[in-house]
């Protein structure tokens, strides 16, 4: 667990600074420098995207990470990588050869009663692809076991462009139509940096051979195009579906609280870089008792990190809403539930890369592919009536059920489950702590109650866990920062 924790610290400062970049831009900067039209259009265009991505990469960005450790000689790993960079173009060149026929029916159809959208469907394609090739780099650099720069790239770099484009739009440099332009632009350089760096660990070396166990390479990349399509339609569908059924706007006040919600989830994003490849590892090696102790270990210290950050949210969201402008307060109930849903994301710890990097792929497509039509159903059914908070009773609903079938799955093939006795004493702590510190609020500013309650929160939650040894991992690295 020592790289798991190393690289998970270090992948966690780096994505919470690329997060510290976002919430600024999302809600202050955006908010005020854009329309809330044009700040709903950029969210769609993005969303919409990423609903793409898995199509487009292919599914190779999963299938490196599955396969590479079974290739021992340089030649075979050659060969498979090579696989790996041109299996996209199958899917990329006939995708933009029917989108360049059939232009205007695409977009008119995307765009619905939104026009502002009919002009910019060509960036949704163009974004798709970059967004794509970038996880395919990002994986190629996992697999040699180095993924704190990639994070970086992920989390950070797009932010900080993005942030430099909205104050040079502030200053009336660029326009609001260059901006968007600029903004994929900044997503196209991150993946060319990116392809740089993983080229730079692993040179590639073309070679025009047939890898072995190319049937089942082919098998598993086909099919794990709809795992990465359903869990980004689970994830993304409600962004599109409003700006589908609504006005562009609702989009930008759902975004916001979809960010404030998905800071919950970032422990885990950051724990996935290495806990994947190492999870392939020892699927292939078929190390069961490494397996078990990195699901258990990984579901509570996700489960403490996480929750703790949910608790910080929902205790303070009352005041982070007052530090924005007043229409975007409608998300509050969205912030509650989306937030939920990723502390249970995070309970199953390396859920998923167990699935998807298992013989057993197929079997939770299916049930994968069955949840995400719930989903777009329970979308089509909620937004109409509950506007916002339709979308993220879906969201929460699909998650819910989505994520309860994989840890039942988990158990009944590999007879494992990632609980222990301390984690219902993490929940009854989470639970204890939100009862105390609900209706506990101080008579100043916004920022400096924000600081306050959660330094106390800190204080009383953190000390807890340490006193307690909830997390020997977490009290491990407790007593070194103490130390130094």
């Amino acid at each position: 667990m020592g790289v798991v924790i190393n690289q998970s610290i270090k992948n966690t400062i780096v994505t919470y600074l690329g997060f510290g970049l976002g919430a600024i831009n999302t809600l202050f900067l955006f908010t005020r420098f854009l329309s809330d039209e044009y700040f709903g259009l950029i969210t769609f265009i993005l969303s919409t995207a990423n609903i793409l991505m898995p199509l487009m990469a292919f599914g190779v960005n999963n299938t490196i990470i599955k396969f590479f450790s079974t290739f021992k000689t340089r030649q075979s790993q050659n060969s498979f990588l090579t696989l790996i960079l041109f299996l996209p173009l199958v899917i990329i060149i006939p995708f933009g050869t029917i989108g360049y026929f059939a232009f205007d029916t695409i977009s008119t159809w995307i765009a619905n009663d939104n026009e502002l959208v009919k002009d910019y469907v060509w960036l949704i394609y163009i974004s798709a692809i970059v967004f794509a090739y970038f996880e395919v780099f990002y994986s190629w650099a996992k697999v040699q076991m180095q993924s704190v720069f990639g994070n970086f790239m992920k989390e950070v770099f797009h932010r900080l462009g993005t942030m430099v484009l909205l104050f040079v739009l502030y200053l009336d440099i660029i326009t609001v139509d260059q901006l968007i332009i600029y903004i994929v632009l900044v997503y196209v350089i991150r993946t060319f940096v990116m392809m740089i760096y993983a080229f730079s660990i692993k040179r590639p070396v073309i070679k025009l051979s047939k890898p072995a166990n190319l049937i089942n390479i082919l098998k598993y990349t086909t099919l794990i195009i709809i795992a990465g399509s359903v869990a980004n339609v689970i994830l993304e569908i409600d962004k599109f579906m409003i700006g589908f059924y609504n006005i562009l706007e609702n989009v930008a006040y759902y975004s916001v609280a979809i960010y404030i919600a998905s800071v919950v989830g970032v422990p885990l994003r950051s724990m996935h870089q290495i806990t994947n490849p190492l999870t392939a590892k020892f699927l292939n090696e078929k190390n069961k008792e490494g397996l078990k102790d990195l699901y258990k270990k990984s579901s509570l210290n996700l489960l403490i990190v996480s929750g703790f950050i949910y608790l910080l949210i929902i205790l303070n969201i009352n005041e982070l809403y007052r530090l924005i402008p007043e229409q975007f307060g409608s998300g509050i109930l969205v912030v509650f539930l989306i937030g939920l849903a990723k502390l249970f994301d995070s309970l199953l710890g390396n859920n998923n890369s167990i699935l998807f990097n298992s013989d057993y792929y197929r079997t939770v497509l299916i049930q994968g592919v069955f949840l995400a039509a719930i989903s777009v159903l329970l979308n089509i059914l909620f937004i109409p009536l509950y506007g916002l908070n339709g979308a993220a009773y879906a969201t929460f609903i699909s998650v819910f059920l989505y994520n309860v079938i994989k840890v039942l799955f988990v158990y009944k093939k590999f007879g494992i489950l990632p609980f222990s006795e301390n984690t219902f004493k993490v929940f009854l702590l989470i639970l204890a702590t939100a009862f105390v510190f609900y209706f506990w609020d101080f008579s100043f500013h916004p920022i400096i109650n924000i600081g306050l309650k959660s330094a106390i929160i800190g204080l009383v939650y953190g000390g807890i866990c340490y006193f307690l040894n909830l997390s020997a991992d977490i009290t491990k690295l407790l007593n070194t920062i103490f130390k130094r």
